[in-house]
C-alpha cells in the first residue's frame, strides 16, 4: 500500500468518525436543515467534475464533463504548483474543517442558519483551491462555463421557486444530481486511465459508479413519487425481490470482471446502466410513508460515491466531504428506521416497502366513542381546554394547513390555553418535514416537542388534535401483531381526554 493511499484512508476513517460524532448530536427537529446542508456539502463533487472537464480530449470525455459539471453545480447552488501544492492541501483542509463546523452548528436551532453559511464558505474555498490544478484548454473552459451556467440557473430557479410543501422532492432531486455527478466523474476518469488501470484507481471508481448511479436513479424515482408524477403507492410485481437480487448479483459480477480485465473502456458505462436500473427497481416498491428512510439512505449513498471519487482523484476535500455526508445519511437512516420500529437490516434487506395485510382487530385497551363533530362543537371544546397538543402529519403538508394551525394556536393562547406540537420523527415525507413546515409558519421552536419529550404529556392534555396524521398515533402499533405498523413507536395521543382527527379524505 503506497503512502498516498494510506493518507487517503486515514482521512476517510477520521472523517467517518467525526461525521458520526457530530451528526449524533443533531436533534430530530433539525434533520431537514441537516439534509439540506449535507446535500450542499456533497456538491464538492463539482471539484472532481471541473478537473475532468478541464482535461477533456475526446467527445465522450467532453460530454461526460458537461453533464457532470452541470449536475454538480446544480447541487452546489440552492488554488499555485509545487510550493502551491502545500497551500492547496491546506485550503482543502480548511474546507474540510468548515464542513465539520457547519454540521456541528446544526446541532442547535440558533446555529443552524450559520451552519449552512459555514459549510458554504468551505465549498467556496475548495472550489477556488481547485483552479491552480487545472490545465485549461478552450474546450475545457467551454465545458465548465456551460455546465456551471446551466447548473446555476437550474439550482437558483429550483430553490427559489419551490414551495415549503415541496421541500422533500427538492431534497431528493438535489441529492440525486450529486450522485449522478459522482458517477460521471468516475466514468470519465476511468476512460482517461485507458485499458488496465491500477486496482487502486479502478476500485474506487467502480464503487462510485455503482453507488452514485443507484443514488441518482433512486432519487429520481423518489422525486417522481413525491411530486406525484407517478403513483406514490408501492409498485410491485411477482418475483420483484428475485429480480432485484439478480440485478445486484449481475452488478457485483460485472464489477469483478471489469476490475480483473478492464479491457473495454465502455464496460464502465454498461456497469453504470445496470446500477441505474437497480436504483429504479429498488425504490419503485417503496411507498410514500417510507420516504424519510429512503431519502436518508440515498443521501448516504451519494456521500459515499463522492468519497470514492476523492480516492480516484487523490482529492482530500472530496474524501472528507463525502465521508461526512455518508456518515450523516447512515446515522439518519438508522434513526429513521428505529422511529419506524424496524431494524436497519430489515430496512435494507427485508420487508422494505412491502405491504402486509392485517386482519381487522381492535387496537386494545378500553373502547373510545367515535363521532363526527361540527366546527362549532370543536371550537367550544378547544376554547374551554387548558392544554391542547397538536399532532401534525403529511396531510397538514398536502393541505398547506401549517398557517391555519398556527392561527388556531394563537387564538387558543390568547384564551390562556397551553398549546404544544408533538412531532413524530417520521411524520411527513423526509426527516424533519413537519419542523420545516411549522417553522415556515413562524411557530416558536419552544413549542415543538419531540416524541420522547411529549409522550408523557398526553395524559394531562384535554385535547389531542391530529392534523393529517394517522399511523404515528395508531394504537395498533402497540397491540396488533398483524398490523403493518406493529412495533413502531407512536405518539400517545390516545391517552388524551379527547382526541380529534382531521382527515383530508373526510373533508373536515
Amino acid at each position: 500500500m503506497n503512502n498516498e493511499l494510506l493518507n487517503e484512508l486515514t482521512f476517510f476513517v477520521l472523517a467517518l468518525f467525526v461525521g458520526f460524532e457530530v451528526i449524533s448530536k443533531v436533534p430530530t427537529i433539525l434533520h431537514t436543515p441537516l439534509m439540506s446542508g449535507t446535500n450542499a456539502i456533497h456538491g464538492i463533487i463539482l471539484v472532481g467534475a471541473i478537473l475532468i472537464a478541464a482535461g477533456a480530449h475526446t467527445p465522450v470525455e467532453t460530454a461526460l464533463g458537461v453533464v457532470a459539471v452541470t449536475l454538480a453545480t446544480t447541487n452546489v447552488v440552492g488554488g499555485f504548483v509545487v510550493k502551491m501544492n502545500t497551500l492547496i492541501s491546506l485550503a482543502y483542509l480548511v474546507a474540510a474543517v468548515l464542513f465539520i463546523l457547519g454540521l456541528k452548528q446544526l446541532s442547535s436551532p440558533k446555529g443552524a442558519r450559520n451552519g449552512n453559511f459555514t459549510a458554504a464558505a468551505g465549498m467556496v474555498i475548495a472550489l477556488v483551491a481547485t483552479i491552480p490544478l487545472l490545465h485549461f484548454t478552450r474546450t475545457g473552459v467551454t465545458i465548465i462555463a456551460i455546465g456551471v451556467g446551466i447548473g446555476t440557473v437550474v439550482g437558483v430557479f429550483g430553490a427559489r421557486m419551490v414551495r415549503m410543501t415541496a421541500i422533500p422532492q427538492m431534497v431528493a432531486l438535489f441529492n440525486g444530481v450529486g450522485g449522478g455527478a459522482a458517477a460521471l466523474v468516475a466514468v470519465a476518469e476511468l476512460l482517461r486511465f485507458g485499458n488496465h488501470p491500477a486496482f487502486s484507481e479502478a476500485f474506487p471508481s467502480v464503487f462510485s459508479i455503482i453507488i452514485g448511479s443507484i443514488s441518482f436513479a433512486g432519487s429520481m424515482v423518489a422525486f417522481s413519487k413525491l411530486q406525484e408524477l407517478v403513483t406514490g403507492t408501492p409498485i410491485t410485481y411477482p418475483g420483484q425481490q428475485v429480480v432485484n437480487g439478480l440485478l445486484a448479483a449481475a452488478i457485483v459480477g460485472f464489477a469483478i470482471a471489469v476490475l480483473a480485465v478492464a479491457s473495454i473502456p465502455f464496460s464502465f458505462i454498461s456497469l453504470m446502466v445496470l446500477a441505474l436500473i437497480l436504483g429504479v427497481a429498488f425504490v419503485l416498491p417503496i411507498g410514500g410513508a417510507d420516504m424519510p428512510v429512503v431519502i436518508s439512505l440515498l443521501n448516504a449513498c451519494t456521500g459515499l460515491a463522492v468519497a470514492a471519487s476523492g480516492f480516484t482523484l487523490n482529492n482530500f476535500a472530496l474524501i472528507v466531504a463525502g465521508t461526512l455526508v455518508g456518515a450523516s445519511g447512515s446515522l439518519l437512516t438508522k434513526l429513521m428506521s428505529d422511529a419506524m420500529g424496524r431494524s436497519l437490516a430489515n430496512v435494507l434487506f427485508g420487508a422494505f416497502g412491502q405491504v402486509q395485510r392485517a386482519a381487522s382487530a381492535a387496537a386494545g385497551g378500553q373502547a373510545r366513542s367515535v363521532r363526527s363533530a361540527s366546527a362549532e362543537d370543536l371550537g367550544t371544546l378547544l376554547a374551554y381546554s387548558q392544554r391542547v397538543i397538536i399532532v401534525p402529519g403529511y396531510g397538514l403538508a398536502v393541505a398547506q394547513a401549517q398557517h391555519a394551525a398556527r392561527e388556531l394556536a394563537d387564538v387558543l393562547e390568547k384564551r390562556g390555553v397551553d398549546v404544544e406540537y408533538a412531532i413524530h420523527p417520521v411524520a411527513g415525507r423526509m426527516p424533519g418535514h413537519m419542523n420545516v413546515l411549522l417553522a415556515e409558519a413562524n411557530v416558536p421552536y419552544e413549542q415543538l416537542k419531540e416524541m420522547d419529550q411529549v409522550n408523557d404529556d398526553f395524559k394531562n392534555a384535554d385535547v389531542a388534535l391530529i392534523v393529517g396524521a394517522n399511523d404515528v398515533v395508531n394504537p395498533a402499533a402497540r397491540s396488533t401483531p398483524g398490523s403493518p405498523i406493529y412495533g413502531m413507536p407512536i405518539l400517545n395521543a390516545d391517552q388524551a381526554k379527547n382526541v380529534i382527527f382531521m382527515k383530508r379524505s373526510m373533508r373536515p
